[in-house]
């Protein structure tokens, strides 16, 4: 379970998370697949996130569960003394207290990229709302 990442690869990560195809796919080409598979996972891919878990990276998927409002992935998180990862689903869920934390505590990094998750599942959720986009009876 890796948890550390130089601050180019989160930079990449995020730009990744934003839809930017050639950072995902350089993610997971050097090094980082994980990351790279996150982007799917975010986006409810079900392959992506089966990955993760079958790869040892129950973390990631915990983020994601807990950005979707998941509390058990949130305690899974905590009780694995992972509360940074906390803080970014909680950001990632819209939380401006986990964010400003995340700020504070100096993930300026996780704090930028949790804004980003916040921006994809805002969207993603905008359009399995919008019954315009459901086939016409």
């Amino acid at each position: 379970m890796r948890l550390e990442y130089p601050a180019k690869v989160l930079l990449a990560w995020g730009e990744a998370i934003s839809g930017h195809t050639g950072l995902r796919d350089w993610l997971m080409k050097n090094g980082y697949p994980e990351l790279g598979i996150f982007t799917f996972a975010l986006r409810n891919q079900r392959e992506a996130r089966q990955w993760l878990i079958d790869n040892g990276h129950p973390h990631l998927m915990a983020v994601i569960g807990g950005v979707e409002g998941d509390q058990g992935a949130l305690a899974w998180l905590e009780r694995h003394h992972l509360n940074v990862l906390k803080q970014v689903a909680l950001a990632g869920d819209g939380d401006e207290q986990a964010f400003r934390w995340l700020v504070d505590q100096e993930h300026r990094e996780l704090a930028v990229i949790a804004k980003k998750i916040h921006k994809v599942k805002s969207d993603l959720d905008d359009e399995y709302s919008d019954y315009h986009k459901y086939p016409q009876a």
